[in-house]
């Protein structure tokens, strides 16, 4: 990677107030439906696990929550990996009823999210889906929209925007990479 500059978008604070803002609109807006989150493998699920935690905290209900990998639903299987690492996906609720908030750290091109809606049909068929991601940076190929983010940004298809988890990576950070073409 020929890395032009490095910017940090969210610090831990700036990623505490991000997520807060995200937790609070799912419990505003969603008070009274019958909610699972649901993490996409590997930084979903940390995601998922904070914001399942706010809204416990603001409504006294504990959401459902599972997580999914999505490796082998992917479109580009065979073009990015030669040896698939799967991880475990867990969904121990029936979906079926429930209004599943799918929750992502990066909305891009939108294939991950429709690998992860194909994934998630395989556990029934859920109420409604809502997407919640931290970053959206555009560049969609499928006509897909997060219903709740963190921020929106514009990027260079090129760029890569790196997202870090306390749990997954020991501190909590959004960054771009710009990358010299």
């Amino acid at each position: 990677m020929n890395i032009k500059k490095q910017v940090t978008l969210l610090d831990k604070i700036g990623m505490e107030k991000a997520i807060g803002k995200i937790g609070a609109d799912i419990s505003k807006r969603l008070l009274n439906e019958n909610i699972a989150f649901v993490g996409i493998q590997t930084r979903g699920v940390p995601f998922a696990k904070r914001l399942s935690e706010i809204y416990s905290a603001q409504t006294n209900k504990t959401p459902a929550m599972g997580r999914l990998d999505i490796t082998l639903y992917r479109d580009d299987l065979n073009q990015v990996l030669d040896w698939p690492v799967v991880k475990e996906s867990e969904i121990d609720f029936k979906v079926e009823g429930k209004t599943i908030i799918l929750v992502d750290d990066v909305l891009f091109t939108g294939r991950t999210v429709r690998a992860a809606l194909n994934a998630l049909s395989d556990y029934g068929r859920p109420k409604c889906v809502k997407l919640a991601v931290l970053v959206d940076r555009g560049h969609r190929e499928l006509p897909i929209e997060a219903n709740y983010f963190g921020m929106k940004i514009e990027t260079s298809p090129l760029d890569y925007v790196s997202v870090l988890f306390n749990e997954t990576d020991g501190k909590d950070e959004v960054k771009i990479i710009e990358q010299n073409i």
